[in-house]
C-alpha cells in the first residue's frame, strides 16, 4: 500500500468514526440552518439526553467543526455555529444520498 493510499484509508477512517457516533449526523445537519443556542439544539435533535449533546458538541468544537461563543446578555446565552470545515458536511449528506439513490435502483438498472 503507497503512502496516499494509507493516508487517504486513514482519513476515511476517521470520518467514519466521528460520524458512527450517533447523534453527531443530526447535529451537523440541524446547525447547517445557522448558529442555535443548546437548547434549541436538543429540541430539534429530539430524542438526545442533554449529557450526550453537551458531549458530541464538545468533540464538534475539538475537530474544528463548530464554534461556541458566549453572548454578552444577562443571564448568559450560549450559541453553537459551524465552521467552514462544519458546514462542508452539506457536501457528504448530498454525496451518500447520491450513492443512497444508486443502491436503492434495481440490480438490473444500477449497472
Amino acid at each position: 500500500m503507497d503512502t496516499s493510499e494509507s493516508l487517504s484509508c486513514q482519513l476515511f477512517r476517521t470520518t467514519v468514526d466521528l460520524l458512527a457516533k450517533p447523534w453527531t449526523g443530526h447535529i451537523l445537519w440541524t446547525l447547517q440552518e445557522g448558529p442555535l443556542r443548546f437548547n434549541e439544539i436538543a429540541t430539534r435533535v429530539a430524542g438526545i439526553g442533554e449529557k450526550v449533546l453537551s458531549a458530541r458538541l464538545k468533540e464538534l468544537e475539538c475537530q474544528g467543526l463548530l464554534v461556541r461563543r458566549v453572548l454578552p446578555t444577562t443571564p448568559v446565552k450560549v450559541e453553537y455555529e459551524l465552521t467552514c470545515k462544519g458546514r462542508g458536511f452539506q457536501h457528504v449528506v448530498e454525496a451518500i444520498t447520491r450513492w443512497g439513490a444508486l443502491i436503492a435502483e434495481p440490480a438490473d438498472q444500477a449497472q
